[in-house]
């Protein structure tokens, strides 16, 4: 939790943020995933100052317990002062006991935001879906927040200007933006009129176009006239070769070509949706199917 102190903005992360998307189709599956298409409703997690605070903070995260699907857990929530934004202790269930910093207790319309990521701590923990290192299983956990339809909560609470500064969670108000992109380009939601933060719809506008460069990367058909000049050159460079010219084309571009012995040369890339690495022959104009996420792609090899 930034605090008052400085807040990091751009995409550090970006490469654990995704390896998290991917873990996540992976570990819950398409159809999985898509049960979660309509994200947490402002009126439904909205929280005021004439709110009881305890009844207030139950309510909302039972209503989070029932967008993210667990039925059999309940979250006792209770208030400490505490150095992060909260903290939950992970049993076997059903009960969960979650920590909310102090500070909620006047800062009431953030409240949600924080249930929401420990919950999914929660949710983690029942699927058994975690990642080595708790940098980048909080990355996790932010990422599938997001993902799963209440991290605009999370982006929501990021404010800065001259004089202070708030942010939760372990992603940037960019990295934010980008997966709540990613989550709106798959869904055709438009989670803009949600914000009351004018610092965190700017951080979704920069997310989103981020993530849609994603979907202009050759060989991807929609790829502009540069990447596919760049992409051709690439081309005619590894069919040249007599070596594997892999490592040349992924240092400087978000594709590869890989021989296969007497077979034809294929080129890997990411999938724009799940970010799972496909691989195809590079043959002129296909359409391929990503395994992971079925999402059918118009390429050009």
């Amino acid at each position: 939790m930034a605090n008052g102190g400085p807040v990091e903005h751009g995409y550090p992360h970006l490469d654990t943020v995704r390896d998290a998307v991917t873990a996540l189709y992976r570990r819950l599956s398409h159809d999985t995933v898509h049960r979660f298409a309509t994200s947490v409703a402002p009126v439904d997690v909205a929280f005021c100052d004439t709110d009881d605070l305890h009844l207030g903070a139950q309510r909302v995260a039972r209503e989070l317990v029932r967008h993210f699907r667990l039925p059999d857990a309940r979250m006792i929530v209770g208030f400490r002062e505490m150095e992060h934004a909260a903290n939950v202790e992970l049993t076997a269930g059903p009960e969960y006991f979650i920590e909310l910093n102090d500070r909620f207790r006047t800062h009431r319309r953030d409240i949600g935001a924080a249930l929401a990521h420990e919950i999914m701590h929660v949710f983690l923990h029942r699927v058994d879906l975690a990642f080595p290192g708790t940098r980048d299983n909080e990355i996790l956990t932010d990422t599938a927040t997001t993902y799963l339809g209440a991290g605009w909560l999370l982006l929501d609470a990021y404010r800065e200007d001259a004089s202070s500064s708030q942010k939760l969670g372990y992603l940037t108000p960019e990295e934010f933006g980008y997966v709540l992109a990613k989550r709106a380009l798959l869904f055709g939601e438009d989670p803009s009129t949600w914000f009351t933060s004018a610092q965190a719809y700017t951080a979704y506008v920069r997310g989103r176009e981020r993530a849609r460069l994603d979907e202009r990367q050759p060989p991807l058909t929609a790829a502009g006239w540069a990447g596919r000049r760049r992409y051709a050159r690439d081309r005619r460079h590894a069919q040249e070769a007599a070596a594997a010219p892999a490592s040349v084309a992924a240092a400087r571009a978000p594709y590869a070509f890989v021989p296969e012995g007497p077979g034809p040369l294929r080129v890997t890339f990411a999938c724009p949706t799940c970010l799972q690495r496909i691989r195809v022959p590079v043959r002129g104009r296909v359409r391929a199917r990503c395994g992971l996420c079925r999402t059918v792609l118009d390429c050009d090899t």
